[in-house]
C-alpha cells in the first residue's frame, strides 16, 4: 500500500492556491481537495507496520506552527515534472517532518534520506511538453513566481493513502488528527 503522511492546509490557503491555479493553463491540475503538505511519502508498507505508525501518529503532539507560502516554481527545468507553490522552512516544520520519518523508520519501514523541500504541488505535467505548453508555463511563472499568502496555521496531520489511478493519484484519509 502506498501512503503518505500530510498536514492539511486551511481553508484560506486552499482558496488562494486555486485562484492561483486558475491562472495556469498547461498541465493537470491538483484538486482542490487534494491540496496538502506531503511531510513523508512510502511507496509501500505492510498491514503490521502501517498499524504501528498510525498509533504512533496518532500520538505525536507538537508546538503550534505556520506555514508560510512565497514564490511558485516547477520540480524539474528543463523538462517540468511539476509545479509547487513553495513553503519556507522553519523550525517547527522541520521538526514535525523529521519526526514523522522518524516515526515511520521506527515502524520497520526503510525510508531513503532525501531533503525535505518544503511545498505545495500544484499541477503535474507530462513526460515531454510541447512548446506551446512550455510558453504557457514559462508565462504563468512569470505573472506569478512571486506570489505570496500570508503565514496560515497548520493545525492537522492526516495519514493517507495513495492509489495510483489513470486519471490520476486517489488520496482516500485513514486516519486524521489535531497537532496541538
Amino acid at each position: 500500500m502506498r501512503i503518505f503522511v500530510a498536514l492539511d492546509l486551511s481553508d484560506d490557503l486552499i482558496d488562494a492556491l486555486s485562484r492561483l491555479q486558475d491562472h495556469l493553463k498547461t498541465g493537470r491540475l491538483v484538486p482542490e481537495d487534494d491540496l496538502h503538505l506531503t511531510l513523508a511519502f512510502v511507496p509501500d508498507i505492510k498491514p503490521q507496520p502501517l498499524d504501528d505508525l498510525a498509533l504512533d501518529l496518532e500520538m505525536l503532539r507538537t508546538a503550534p506552527l505556520a506555514l508560510d507560502a512565497r514564490g511558485v516554481a516547477t520540480f524539474g527545468s528543463a523538462r517540468p515534472r511539476s509545479l509547487r507553490a513553495a513553503i519556507m522552512p522553519n523550525p517547527a516544520l522541520n521538526y514535525l517532518q523529521s519526526k514523522v520519518t522518524t516515526l515511520i523508520r521506527r515502524a520497520g519501514v526503510i525510508l531513503p534520506h532525501r531533503r525535505f523541500v518544503p511545498h505545495i504541488t500544484l499541477a503535474r505535467f507530462p513526460n515531454t511538453m510541447a512548446p506551446d505548453e512550455h510558453a504557457r508555463l514559462g508565462r504563468f511563472l512569470q505573472a506569478h513566481g512571486d506570489w505570496s499568502h500570508p503565514p496560515t496555521p497548520a493545525t492537522k496531520l492526516t495519514l493517507y493513502q495513495s492509489t495510483l489511478t489513470p486519471d490520476g493519484p486517489r488520496y482516500d484519509a485513514l486516519q486524521s488528527h489535531d497537532l496541538i
